[in-house]
């Protein structure tokens, strides 16, 4: 099939596509869409950039408009997960732009964002929720998102999905959804141990490869270059410096290290963004928007950005650091090269990456070319590294003590406000006001400083005397809360107002009505006390 038309899609569909510029489908588009349309699970593997968006969107949107039916409150009638924000939104705006001639609602719920609003758009009910695993299940505990309508369950990145960082959220999700419904994985790339594990989730699948696993793009010409880890910074102003780098993605391993390259290129007058994890939703898609609209030439990211992140017009791809994940390199280096486009991939390996580079060189079946370095390399990332040194010691944090707000400095005592002076300069005494010379404070100041050490002594040996006093007073003697009776200590003695319960009332009248008790010998005293332990007592407090 050479055409969407051979498709039979729907005519608004059709129409869509022609306002968007489609007209010859893809190979991925050309196998899957009809298997789609039928109805089975399909397992579709393709390069990154060949349309694997559409091949699921077009059939998916033919199969809504065809069955046409209201989703209930807080249900989908499709569900499509993404590994990513930028991803889910880029997927989200193709089914927005397919069903333009159509009356279907679509919306995209992530992380990062206020949860609010989307509980808002999901009380209806929408026909297509694309959603990160993370945020979908946050809606679903709270009882604002139903999966129990679902008819197309659709994971893109399917191996990503599927990793470790996702099995879990997708077995519960799995467990959500009806298990009569249609399933479909994409991917670029698709492991062996991955493909068993989807097909625990797939019923009888159609298995789609327009390539062989993890073939990178021919369109893209790769190198590498062989350098230590301080020269990375200097090899990359240089080729930057080439203006046929003019639109750049430069991919590092860390989110600290993408920071640190974009501090290092400003510092060298390159304007760049960065875009990782620990950025927020809107600093993400500010830098993803000045990067379209070519305000900033240059795009540093993590492995966030490697996943289906689709901008036209990428002349380079600089991997900073090798990825320890063979299959992140096939994802990166196809941001360049997209929709027929030629494009180029460099990567800077140290001897530690090595391994990373052979892990690679085997999943994609060829040897990645050797580049030559630039002259004086060494020499130049050793300057550098001495000037960024040298900048840190200049900046000198001050550390003088802070005064408090209500008390002016040395140098604002007496009202009148100086300019202030980076090297503090002799002046005479003069008078300050109305308070006098400062000579007169400092003579006052010294006098009553001189007084206070002259009383100090006489004030220590009080101090002194207070603790000894303690211990000559007569410890407070604790009482039993049941009985009332003294626990033990020292001093303790039996009040004057106890009265035994075992004692005749009558026989407490005879003493004068005192209320006292016969004075017990010390023998008595010791046997009531090892009676007393025996018993259970409640919690104890001061008498």
């Amino acid at each position: 099939m050479t055409k969407f038309t051979d498709f039979g899609l729907a005519e608004p569909i059709l129409a869509a596509l022609q306002a968007a510029g489609y007209e010859t489908p893809t190979p991925i588009q050309a196998q899957a869409i009809p298997q789609v349309m039928t109805g089975r699970d399909l397992l579709g593997i393709a390069q990154t950039g060949t349309g694997k968006t559409a091949a699921f969107a077009l059939p998916t949107i033919h199969r809504l408009t065809a069955e046409r039916r209201r989703p209930g409150p807080h249900g989908t009638r499709s569900l499509v997960l993404a590994p990513t924000r930028e991803l889910a939104s880029q997927i989200a705006e193709s089914f927005q732009t397919y069903a333009t001639e159509l009356e279907l609602r679509v919306e995209v719920v992530f992380g990062g964002v206020s949860i609010g609003k989307q509980e808002r758009a999901l009380q209806r009910g929408v026909d297509v929720l694309v959603a990160t695993p993370g945020r979908l299940l946050d809606l679903v505990d709270r009882g604002t998102c139903r999966l129990d309508a679902v008819e197309v369950l659709v994971l893109d990145e399917a191996d990503q999905m599927l990793d470790l960082g996702f099995i879990h959220s997708l077995k519960r999700i799995a467990k959500l959804v009806p298990k009569k419904r249609q399933s479909l994985f994409f991917s670029a790339t698709m492991p062996q141990a991955i493909a068993s594990l989807a097909a625990n989730y797939l019923t009888d699948p159609v298995q789609v490869a327009v390539t062989p696993v993890a073939t990178t793009v021919d369109r893209v010409d790769q190198g590498v270059y062989f350098c230590e880890t301080r020269e990375k910074q200097v090899l990359l102003q240089d080729l930057l410096s080439d203006p046929a780098f003019d639109r750049v993605i430069v991919f590092t391993r860390t989110k600290h290290g993408a920071d640190r390259v974009v501090k290092n290129l400003a510092r060298a007058g390159i304007e760049s963004a960065a875009i990782h994890g620990n950025k927020s939703q809107p600093q993400r898609e500010k830098a993803l928007a000045a990067f379209r609209d070519g305000q900033i030439g240059v795009l540093i990211a993590t492995d966030i950005a490697a996943r289906g992140i689709d901008i036209d017009g990428v002349s380079h791809v600089v991997n900073y650091d090798l990825p320890n994940i063979p299959e992140s390199y096939v994802h990166r280096i196809g941001r360049t090269a997209r929709a027929g486009a030629d494009g180029s991939a460099v990567s800077f390996c140290n001897s530690e990456e090595r391994a990373y580079l052979k892990s690679i060189e085997r999943l994609i079946r060829r040897t990645v070319p050797k580049l030559a370095l630039p002259a004086n390399l060494a020499a130049r990332a050793a300057a550098q590294a001495k000037e960024s040194r040298r900048e840190i010691d200049d900046d000198v944090v001050d550390t003088r003590a802070h005064h408090h707000a209500g008390r002016p400095r040395d140098d604002r005592r007496g009202g009148e406000k100086r300019p202030s002076q980076d090297k503090p300069q002799a002046r005479e005494a003069a008078a300050r006001g109305r308070r006098g010379p400062r000579e007169e404070f400092r003579a006052r100041d010294e006098h009553h400083r001189s007084r206070d050490e002259a009383h100090r002594p006489r004030e220590d040996n009080r101090r002194r005397e207070e603790p000894r006093r303690r211990d000559e007073a007569p410890a407070k003697s604790m009482r039993d809360t049941r009985h009332g009776e003294p626990v033990g200590g020292r001093g303790a003695s039996t009040p004057r107002d106890h009265v035994h319960r075992d004692r005749p009332r009558d026989e407490a009248r005879r003493d004068g009505g005192k209320g006292g008790d016969r004075p017990m010998s010390r023998r008595d005293d010791a046997g009531r006390n090892r009676a007393r332990t025996d018993r259970p007592r409640g919690p104890r407090r001061d008498g």
